[in-house]
């Protein structure tokens, strides 16, 4: 049969790199240290995908206008000390591989910044595969379509050939924005009831599940 998509645009956090545990306990350590109250959990996992001034603003939005460079600063703080130690998801290093392997052009869309991308890309030795990323400090932040619209021009590429995958609903709105297929994942920051309202082709609960789907429909 022919190939459903030719185009998998991948979110990063949560998506291919199990962070979302570590993105929370640096925000929550943050604000600790700044004396700020710390937000629980589930508020902390709602802006993960958001660039980090867009995510912090939205989760501490009556906060002085002054002090959210000081929050950034304090999160970068806790988050780099430790980047280096966040594994990837289960079967994403073979699964990666294999999926390029089969043909599709493996990009990633994600609310990290550049270098915070760069260097999780060599961490995790998956720089290889990606024809082509987007962060947050390059473009508009997610849910805005930017970052897959300039990827789709960037390969030359139209919307039908495209499948965004991702864990939460700033993924999901963001293809939708894009007029492209989406595809969720329920072990990231989100819950499965947080993707399946953005009509999303499948939501599925491991990334075997992901790459066996999408090897089923080349």
């Amino acid at each position: 049969m022919p190939r459903q998509y030719e185009l998998l645009i991948f979110d990063w956090d949560g998506t291919l790199m199990d962070s979302a545990g570590h993105i929370v306990d640096s925000i929550q350590q943050a604000c600790a240290d700044l004396g700020i109250p710390v937000p629980g959990e589930r508020a902390c996992r709602q802006i993960i995908g958001l660039g980090l001034q867009q995510a912090l603003q939205t989760l501490l939005p009556d906060l002085p206008a002054g002090d959210y460079p000081r929050l950034v600063e304090r999160y970068r703080h806790h988050y780099l000390g430790r980047d280096a130690e966040i594994p990837l998801f289960a079967g994403v290093r073979e699964g990666i591989r294999e999926l390029h392997g089969a043909g599709f052009i493996l990009a990633v869309a994600t609310g990290k910044s550049l270098k915070g991308l760069e260097r999780a890309l060599d961490y995790s030795q998956l720089r290889p595969y990606f024809s082509s990323t987007r962060c947050a400090d390059q473009t508009h932040s997610k849910p805005h379509p930017a970052m897959v619209e300039e990827i789709l021009d960037e390969l030359l590429l139209e919307r039908r050939q495209a499948l965004v995958i991702g864990d939460t609903s700033h993924d999901m709105l963001m293809a939708a924005n894009a007029g492209v297929d989406r595809l969720g994942v329920t072990y990231g920051a989100h819950l499965p009831e947080d993707l399946h309202g953005h009509a999303p082709v499948a939501v599925l609960d491991s990334f075997l599940d992901v790459k066996t789907w999408l090897l089923e429909r080349t």
